[in-house]
């Protein structure tokens, strides 16, 4: 296969060159979409993944280019949808080609060679490297459902085993792929579920309707419902999603005294906002037995809740852009839960795929997000999938409430 493969650098016509790297992108997104659509086939995406990795370090240059940019766009052309809301809609199409260029020059650097071997160690270096602070281009999340494990070792053996045969003649050319063997999936981190019964509420609010001050009353007693009704059935905690009550929780003394009463029959994670110091903060409030709890959010998103610029370009990007709301200040650490002698570790949505999230001694993370941004698109598959590579590399179990979709439990 590999061999074959060579015949890419010849001279080819410009569409060839398209239609390969297409093609590569295509293998390399085909988990992805594979998942999105319901459909479990490890075999499929261990082949697909292998295939795309070696396509990758044996194309010709112009094609690893394309197949850069289409990689950009399959896995993150939504990230535009979220621009509508803050009025600058029209951004959308310029934000999804925007990030087909990112990732052009992010897989371009494996342009820069025709040399396998230098490929190969530029495609691993590209796994640790993280453009933007932007962390979603995992590499070996093409593994996260197959025969294939999804430890940095186990991807730098792939690498190896594939760019092995261009240097050693017939007829031990394909004898590297069997280094294949020892990149399986034989030592995933033992996970368990926690002690407790968790009822895990996935809303579907809109976001254009989400802070609307008339749906503000519609919005607090559907919650304060489902807690009523998590209460009844006998759980011990029920989680609801990332700013669930889409409000200051703290300038709203009569909801915190109700969720306060409420948390005497059952432990109550919630999602709102916190107005401290003249500070905004995305926080996670935990109710329990009486006690209020405040977990901030550590990670923000990059151009989502900060800018990740130098200071004389933030001001006039938030202002511009995300009408003055990527201004949230960040914690300095994680927060851990305690509740019934349970520790949890505190996720809001982009944390719960970060390893800063999972540092430290963490079995269980609450995670809480709302996707409504990015609706209707993968977004929620892909952050779903992230959160299964992180927990079982680090051996966590995950609790997922989310507005729109991707709640559950993620092991």
């Amino acid at each position: 296969m590999i061999k074959q493969i060579t015949i890419f650098r010849q001279n080819r016509p410009l569409m060839f060159d398209i239609s390969a790297g297409i093609f590569t992108a295509l293998l390399f997104s085909t988990f992805l979409y594979l998942e999105h659509w319901g459909i479990s086939f490890k075999l499929l995406n261990t082949l697909s993944g292998i295939l795309a990795l070696a396509l990758l370090l044996y194309l010709p240059k112009r094609a690893v280019i394309v197949s850069g940019f289409f990689i950009g766009l399959l896995w993150f052309y939504w990230i535009g949808y979220s621009f509508k809301y803050n009025g600058v809609g029209y951004m959308q199409p310029l934000v999804t080609l925007g990030f087909g260029m990112i990732y052009m020059l992010f897989f371009g650097v494996l342009s820069l060679t025709n040399n396998v071997a230098l490929r190969a160690l530029f495609l691993l270096a590209l796994s640790f490297f993280e453009p933007f602070d932007f962390n979603w281009m995992q590499i070996e999340l093409l593994f996260v459902e197959s025969y294939i494990g999804v430890y940095k070792y186990q991807f730098a053996l792939v690498l190896v085993a594939l760019a092995l045969p261009k240097y050693i003649k017939k007829p031990f050319t394909y004898l590297p792929l069997l280094l294949l063997v020892f990149a399986l999936n034989y030592n995933e981190a033992v996970q368990h579920e926690a002690p407790l019964k968790i009822k895990l509420i996935q809303t579907d609010i809109k976001q254009d309707q989400k802070w609307l001050p008339r749906n503000k009353n519609h919005i607090i007693e559907s919650n304060l419902n489902a807690i009523r009704k998590a209460a009844k059935e006998g759980y011990d905690l029920v989680i609801l999603p990332e700013s669930a009550f889409p409000l200051f929780m703290n300038t709203h003394p009569k909801l915190q005294n109700e969720l306060t009463k409420l948390s005497h029959n059952i432990n109550i994670v919630t999602g709102a906002l916190l107005k401290e110091k003249g500070n905004n903060f995305n926080v996670t409030y935990l109710f329990e037995n009486g006690d209020i709890h405040i977990g901030k959010k550590m990670v923000l998103v990059p151009f989502g809740e900060y800018i990740p610029l130098p200071k004389f370009a933030q001001k006039m990007i938030n202002e511009y852009f995300f009408a003055g709301q990527a201004d949230f200040v960040e914690a300095k650490e994680p927060t851990d839960f305690m509740i019934d002698g349970v520790k949890f570790r505190n996720a809001i949505c982009y944390e719960a795929t970060c390893q800063e999230i999972y540092n430290g001694d963490v079995n269980y993370v609450i995670a809480i997000s709302n996707n409504a941004w990015f609706e209707p698109s993968i977004e929620p598959t892909l952050q779903k999938l992230l959160m299964r590579y992180y927990a079982r590399k680090n051996g966590a179990t995950i609790y997922h409430a989310a507005n729109y979709k991707g709640s559950g439990v993620i092991r």
